[in-house]
């Protein structure tokens, strides 16, 4: 990172700010491309801070360009924050054609628009915006590079022992909201392969940071005295920082036919084990339940790392600081992960 780690995060604007910090190759890519960067999606947990920096290594690279976040941003202050960092916000439903037609020509494009919370009672919404909204978007932009967020649940439970998925691996998704996530992937591959689209598609499992994520869910349950399920026993986490950054240095390796990559941290971990450093670290007792299964969602990074380098952060740093974070009593977006699901139930 441009500057060294600290012991403890004091407060959102400095999680913002290291969340948003760009690494050498991040910057290198923004000096690369030409164009302005249209971030689809930009409202949710990790497209404030991949806008933002977006924003911080154009700059750096001397190569001044708009960055422009597009939502609906039901919560105003979300779009306040974007414009005080220099990104500029427009408003638009994305499942309307008209609104997207509106949508300004950009050569860069990262697409993390998507449902997945509540997709049970409402599959047809979900499949909506994971599958229809792809295709509109697809068509509108066939000249464009665009990287397109997916999901490691497209790949079904993975036996422990063997790895990790990998991007050949047939996909099994399990559930609707899975499903419909491989239905978008088919079209931006389906509309590359009509428009010769450059495209990358980042199955991306898990991002985390102290506010939101696996590890922060584990801390809370565990302050809060509640049981850990130790089913799904064991999970991938990659620092959000990292995520955006290869997610912005994905726009130099999209591709006819798409490349495919998996965003993920280095390290297997088991639940049971991150749930006993936390607690040794927030001074509580932990309990759990049930026995870790043979299998579970996990996903193999080593194309994306031959690509960008291995995670600056890693586990025992996300650890230390999201105990630390839970411990002062700090934000949460109030979002659980569900991660534990195992029938694909959202």
């Amino acid at each position: 990172m441009t500057s060294a780690l600290p012991r403890s995060i004091a407060n959102v604007q400095q999680l913002d700010a290291l969340l948003s910090d760009p690494p050498g190759y991040v910057v290198e890519t923004m000096r690369n491309l030409d164009g302005d960067l249209l971030v689809l999606g930009v409202a949710g947990k990790m497209g404030p801070t991949l806008a933002m920096m977006a924003q911080r290594a154009s700059i750096a690279a001397g190569s001044p360009r708009r960055v422009i976040g597009v939502a609906r941003f039901s919560d105003p202050s979300q779009r306040q924050g974007l414009e005080a960092a220099g990104i500029e916000t427009l408003r638009c439903d994305l499942l309307n054609e008209q609104e997207i037609q509106r949508l300004p020509d950009a050569p860069n494009i990262v697409y993390m628009a998507g449902r997945k919370f509540g997709s049970t009672g409402l599959e047809s919404l979900t499949w909506s915006m994971n599958t229809y909204v792809p295709a509109l978007v697809a068509r509108r932009f066939p000249t464009s590079r665009i990287v397109a967020f997916s999901t490691g649940n497209v790949y079904g439970l993975t036996s422990v022992a063997g790895g990790g998925s990998i991007e050949t691996d047939v996909p099994r998704p399990v559930g609707e909201y899975a499903m419909s996530c491989l239905g978008r992937e088919r079209m931006f591959e389906y509309f590359s392969g009509t428009f010769a689209t450059r495209v990358a598609i980042l199955r991306l499992n898990y991002a985390v940071e102290m506010r939101y994520g696996i590890i922060a869910d584990l801390a809370r349950r565990i302050t809060a005295g509640e049981a850990v399920d130790l089913t799904m026993g064991y999970f991938n986490a990659i620092w959000q920082a990292d995520a955006n950054a290869m997610a912005l240095a994905s726009l130099q390796h999209a591709a006819s036919p798409p490349l495919v990559l998996n965003i993920a941290g280095p390290e297997q971990l088991s639940v049971r084990a991150v749930c006993t450093d936390l607690a040794s670290r927030l001074e509580r007792s932990v309990s759990f339940g049930g026995e870790e299964a043979t299998d579970a969602l996990l996903s193999n990074g080593q194309r994306a790392w031959a690509l960008f380098g291995q995670p600056r952060v890693g586990v025992s740093q996300l650890v230390e600081w999201t105990a630390d974070w839970v411990r002062r009593g700090g934000a949460t977006l109030g979002k659980p992960t569900h991660f534990e699901s195992r029938d694909g139930r959202f």
